[in-house]
Parts: structure tokens; C-alpha cells; sequence
């Protein structure tokens, strides 16, 4: 379920450090004061992703905050997938997963990571990655709750990698599943209780 380590433990320190770091870009927030929508902590769940910015109104916006956030995954894994190996690669994106949902640049207070953890996912390994994908978009168009398809995607994910040739991603890929339900936990209490908001509908 894991890689065998064969990347010098230093090295490992650097791709660890350099993904993180990376990770805690909050693309959602520098483009809504680049684009004058205002302190997105300060509107609707006060969440960085694109979600979130989304209730600004703007689509470009919210559109570019999502591919910012999956590229940065994504980007992270391909570097140091190719100037390392298979363990610098998933730990890259493990790194670059926890900097998207504990920024150092905004005390830790991060986001949910659904684009980040879907980004890094295609980098590793693309049909999982593409199959993870659908299971959002299939459960989002059946169901049209955007946090339901999250979690049912990112459960499926370990399964997907399993299936899919790349077994020893699947037990970093779950524990970022764990972490993704956690950071969901209040959008399961209002699933639970009625009140979450369903896709095309105002909240």
C-alpha cells in the first residue's frame, strides 16, 4: 500500500518541504484580491477553495482557483517524480495536500483539499486520477451534493489506484480520504440534519 523508500532520506526532506510550501499557496484568496472581490474569508463559509469563491459571483475566478489548486498538486508530484522516484513522487503530493489544508502563510487555516488531492491523483497515476474524477461528477449530477461527491470520490480513490496499476499510492491516497472527511465534517452534520445546499440551488 506504501512505496519502498529509494530516494535518500535528505532529498525526501527537500521534496517534503519545497511540496508543502507549495501546497500553501492560497490561489483562492490572492485571486480574489487580485480581482477585486474582496477578503474571502469574509464571504459565505469563509473556506479558500473554489467552492468559496464561487459566491463571489465571478465563474473565472472560481474556475481558475480550482485549476490552481489541482495544478499545484499535479506539479508537485511531476517534479519530483521525475527527478526523484515513485516515493518522492507520493510523498510530494501527500506534502502539497497538507500545505493546501494547513498553509503556513495563513496559520493553518487552510481548505478542504478536494481540487488539490483530484490534481495530485491524475499526476500519479492518470486513469485513477480520471476515475476519481467521474465518480464526483457522477454522484455531483445524480445527487447535486458537491461535498457528498467529494467524499464518495476521495473513498473511492484508494480502491481506483488499487484497480488501476498503482497499488502502492493507495495508502497515501487514503489517508487523505480521512483527512478529506474530516475537514468535511460539517458539511455531514447539515447532510445529516437537511440543510447542506444542493448544486444550483442558493445557500
Amino acid at each position: 500500500m506504501f512505496p519502498a523508500l529509494e530516494t535518500a532520506p535528505l532529498a525526501l526532506l527537500v521534496v517534503a518541504i519545497a511540496s508543502y510550501l507549495l501546497g500553501s499557496i492560497p490561489f483562492g484568496i490572492v485571486l480574489a484580491r487580485v480581482m477585486g472581490l474582496g477578503n474571502l474569508r469574509e464571504i459565505g463559509s469563509g473556506n479558500i477553495g473554489a467552492t468559496n469563491v464561487l459566491r463571489t459571483g465571478n465563474k473565472p475566478a472560481a474556475a481558475l482557483t480550482l485549476i490552481f489548486d489541482a495544478g499545484k498538486g499535479a506539479l508537485a508530484v511531476l517534479l519530483a517524480g521525475c527527478y526523484f522516484g515513485a516515493d518522492a513522487a507520493q510523498l510530494a503530493g501527500l506534502s502539497a495536500f497538507l500545505g493546501h489544508l494547513f498553509p503556513i502563510w495563513l496559520r493553518f487555516r487552510g481548505g478542504k483539499g478536494v481540487a488539490t488531492f483530484l490534481g495530485l491523483i491524475l499526476a500519479l497515476n492518470f486513469w485513477a486520477g480520471l476515475a476519481a474524477c467521474a465518480t464526483w461528477l457522477l454522484v455531483a449530477a445524480l445527487l447535486r451534493y458537491s461535498s457528498l461527491a467529494a467524499l464518495i470520490s476521495a473513498a473511492a480513490t484508494p480502491v481506483w489506484l488499487a484497480l488501476l496499476g498503482m497499488p502502492t499510492a493507495s495508502g497515501m491516497a487514503a489517508v487523505m480520504a480521512v483527512l478529506i472527511w474530516w475537514r468535511h465534517s460539517d458539511n455531514i452534520s447539515r447532510m445529516r440534519s437537511g440543510q447542506e445546499t444542493k448544486i444550483g440551488n442558493k445557500s
